[in-house]
């Protein structure tokens, strides 16, 4: 059976002391090791297997070399993790950079990773072939606002090319003078020509492109304190650049916030295409591009869904699924569950990739985690 390492530019020693202290050194040969991934639920024909052991694994990014690239929030490190012998499980976990500040985004092109910190945009050129020996990242774009609050970001190069970068609200609801905040910006991929996408945005932390029309979807975690069943976190669609889609003023599909209701009416906002959960924290998303899975899933939105830290219920903790009819959501369903078991959650998803061979992985950053789901027609 293969382990997986943490390699880092630290002495032999250190090195030890890390294998000790379960800084992420894993058997991802065994179904979860340690983890109860026998209680997670799926559809029949799924299954799903521990694919790497990565300290508060977060936002995924995957190279055409099939280097995974992990980052995190909490952690302060970017990670690289590689199936070496195509065995599909990692092999290696290696620290490529550290002493960031949240650096919760990545994506990569053109050779190159980018990763997103709370005021920056950071760039490393030809990082493949350096994953012991990572160069010094360039520095694109270091005017992004210093709240830690939502300061977090997720980012993604869409198919005009432009690497698109949230900026979330600073605060539980308010409104700023600044027009960044609570919005979808992007820039080029040099980090020049900063343009507003779409505004009245909270928090997304996940956001794809369709795959037919290239369209940006997005999720929205809704606002705190109005009570456990409102507002719902949202699902959204940005049919084209401009669009305001209600926050702080509105919620969900037309809840008027107590404290910032506006006099403009609803149909100046847009509303979600689906409401998701109340507070179930809708984090990473993507539409199914693979061939795996069965045809009915085919181009249909996987959504992680990280979990509510403050309802009398918990509840999310799961990836769930919105079933789509052209633009319009026709079910909101869930695809996977058992994080959470009797009140009391052991992991929490926060992102979804498409590999090549269409099997998804899953990001966790409280069980620190990656894990793989496939399908089986005959494992009915």
């Amino acid at each position: 059976m293969t382990m997986a390492r943490v390699c880092t530019n630290v002495s032999l020693s250190l090195f030890i002391l890390l294998l000790a202290l379960d800084t992420g050194c894993g058997a991802p040969g065994d179904a979860g090791g340690d983890l109860p991934l026998e209680t997670i639920t799926l559809p029949p024909g799924f299954r799903i297997a521990l694919y790497a052991r990565v300290p508060n694994a977060r936002s995924l990014a995957l190279s055409p070399g099939g280097v995974l690239f992990v980052g995190t929030r909490d952690a302060d490190k970017v990670y690289a993790v590689v199936d070496r012998d195509s065995d599909r499980r990692a092999d290696e976990v290696i620290v490529i950079a550290k002493g960031l500040d949240m650096p919760n985004g990545v994506a990569f092109r053109n050779g190159s990773l980018y990763v997103a910190e709370v005021s920056r945009i950071l760039r490393f050129d030809g990082i493949e072939g350096r994953l012991r020996n990572p160069p010094a990242p360039l520095v694109l774009n270091d005017s992004f606002p210093t709240d830690r609050h939502h300061g977090w970001k997720y980012i993604r190069f869409g198919p005009d090319s432009l690497l698109y970068v949230p900026v979330g609200a600073p605060c539980n609801v308010c409104v700023r003078d600044d027009p960044r905040y609570a919005s979808i910006t992007r820039v080029r991929a040099d980090g020049t020509g900063l343009e507003i996408v779409a505004s009245g945005v909270r928090n997304t932390v996940g956001f794809d492109f369709h795959p037919l029309t290239g369209d940006l979807w997005f999720t929205d975690n809704g606002r705190d304190w109005l009570g456990d069943d409102a507002p719902p976190d949202e699902l959204n669609h940005a049919s084209r650049k401009g669009l305001h889609f209600g926050f702080p003023y509105y919620h969900g599909a037309g809840i008027k916030d107590p404290e910032f209701h506006t006099e403009h009416p609803e149909n100046e906002y847009i509303s979600p295409v689906q409401e998701l959960g109340p507070h179930v924290a809708a984090l990473g998303m993507k539409f199914y591009t693979g061939s795996m899975f069965p045809e009915t899933y085919r181009n249909q939105i996987f959504i992680a869904e990280h979990g509510s830290w403050n309802r009398s219920v918990p509840i999310g903790y799961r990836i769930t699924m919105v079933r789509l009819k052209g633009d319009s959501a026709v079910r909101y369903e869930t695809f996977a569950a058992g994080w959470l078991r009797e009140g009391k959650a052991w992991g929490r998803p926060v992102d979804v990739l498409v590999m090549p061979d269409g099997a998804m992985l899953v990001s966790d950053d409280k069980a620190g985690a990656v894990y793989r789901i496939t399908y089986d027609a005959g494992a009915h």
